[in-house]
C-alpha cells in the first residue's frame, strides 16, 4: 500500500515543561487566553493545547509522576521540544507499512491519546534525531 504524504497535516508540537502554569505567562502575552487542558492518565502526563489560526497546536506537556517519560525528558535534557506529531489516517495500517519497511517504532500499535486520538510514535533514529507521534483522530475528538 502506497500512502499519500499530501494527507498528512502538522497537528501540533510537543514542549516538555515543568509546570504549565509557569509556562503560561509567555502564551498570554501573544494574545492567547484559552486553554484547553487534560490528564493523560496512560501517559502520566497534564497537557494544555495553545490553537493556532492554521488550526495546528503547540502541546504543553506538565509530567504527573516522576516515572513519566516527560519528567525523564526533562531531567535529561531540559525543558523544551520534545516532539512533532502529524495528524494521520489509517494509523493501524501506516504502522504496518512502516514496520514492513524497517522503520523503527516505538509503539507497533496505537495507543490512546489526548483528545480521544489514537496515537503511535515513531523512534528518533528512524527520522534524522526527532521523535514523532503520529495521531488519528477518532469520532468524537475534540482538537
Amino acid at each position: 500500500m502506497s500512502f499519500d504524504w499530501k494527507q498528512y497535516e502538522l497537528d501540533h508540537i510537543g514542549i516538555a515543561v515543568k509546570s504549565i502554569e509557569d509556562a503560561l505567562p509567555f502564551y498570554r502575552a501573544m494574545g492567547w487566553h484559552n486553554f484547553a487542558t487534560e490528564v493523560v492518565p496512560t501517559e502520566k502526563v497534564k497537557v494544555a493545547f495553545v490553537k493556532l489560526k492554521n488550526q495546528s497546536n503547540i502541546e504543553l506537556l506538565e509530567p504527573t509522576s516522576t516515572d513519566s517519560v516527560i519528567h525523564k525528558f526533562i531531567e535529561k535534557r531540559g525543558a523544551g521540544i520534545h516532539h512533532i506529531c502529524l495528524r494521520v489516517q489509517q494509523i493501524e495500517t501506516l504502522l504496518g507499512e512502516l514496520k514492513k519497511q524497517g522503520v523503527r517504532l516505538i509503539d507497533d500499535r496505537p495507543r490512546p491519546g489526548a483528545h480521544n486520538c489514537k496515537v503511535a510514535f515513531v523512534h528518533p533514529s528512524a527520522t534524522g534525531g526527532v521523535l514523532i507521534e503520529l495521531s488519528e483522530p477518532q469520532a468524537g475528538a475534540h482538537i
